[in-house]
């Protein structure tokens, strides 16, 4: 069964909208936990406006499953970060300065030499490494040759296809699982699964190891709360 990992950006984005500590972002990575989440994921941006870096310190404190951060590895500050606080899981996101959400994966082919030394870097460290990339064949193949450990597939396309029609959307991330499982990948996914689409995903890619969730399971929280919210979506996984 595939690992949900919550991602809490946006509960910092609702504590930053009125300043101090409402909502307790260290709390709701408390609870998350204690409902059953298996890991807890942070996006920290340069401008720091959802998480802040040092809520990156004092989460690795209380986390007691994975924590995985994502980011732009392009960004020394985002490096030194995750050299500093030492997750389990570090994501390495091509995004570029004032991106509203990440949108594509990594070009393997065209970043290859560069993905091998910054994975290099944080593989010395101890940490896992995951990188974005989309459900393309050739791009998943590159990814097998910079040293990640997994990658992490870039669900938007699916999503956005999916009330059309499913089995022409996961058409691309099945073949690109398959290669990747194949070539000793470790598959994650994550943007915009939600409770709709997620289980017929799942069922579609046996080899998933885990999913990275936020701005839908946050959503969904304000309607059914947050400990019956992560129950649902591990449902979706069982």
């Amino acid at each position: 069964m595939a690992r949900l990992s919550v991602n809490i950006n946006k509960i910092a984005t609702l504590r930053n909208s009125r300043g101090g500590n409402n909502p307790d972002l260290l709390q709701v990575a408390k609870d998350c936990d204690r409902f059953g989440a298996q890991g807890i994921t942070v996006h920290p941006r340069p401008d720091e406006r959802h998480i802040r870096y040092n809520d990156v310190f004092e989460l690795k404190k209380i986390v007691t499953t994975e924590f995985n951060i994502e980011g732009n590895c392009e960004e020394q500050k985002f490096v030194d970060l995750v050299l500093a606080s030492k997750p389990e899981q570090v994501t390495l996101v091509p995004d570029i300065l004032g991106q509203i959400t990440s949108n594509h994966g990594w070009d393997t082919i065209t970043n290859q030499a560069y993905l091998q030394d910054i994975i290099k870097v944080f593989k010395d460290a101890g940490i896992r490494v995951s990188i974005f990339v989309d459900p393309v064949i050739e791009m998943v193949e590159a990814a097998a040759t910079t040293g990640t450990d997994r990658i992490e597939l870039y669900t938007e396309a699916y999503a956005t296809q999916y009330t059309q029609n499913k089995e022409q959307a996961i058409a691309p991330y099945v073949k690109a699982a398959d290669v990747a499982h194949k070539l000793g990948l470790g598959i994650n996914a994550g943007h915009d699964l939600d409770l709709h689409n997620l289980k017929y995903f799942a069922e579609n890619i046996p080899a998933l190891d885990e999913v990275s969730i936020g701005h839908a399971l946050i959503s969904d929280a304000l309607y059914y709360g947050l400990e019956n919210t992560i129950q649902m979506y591990l449902r979706q996984l069982a």
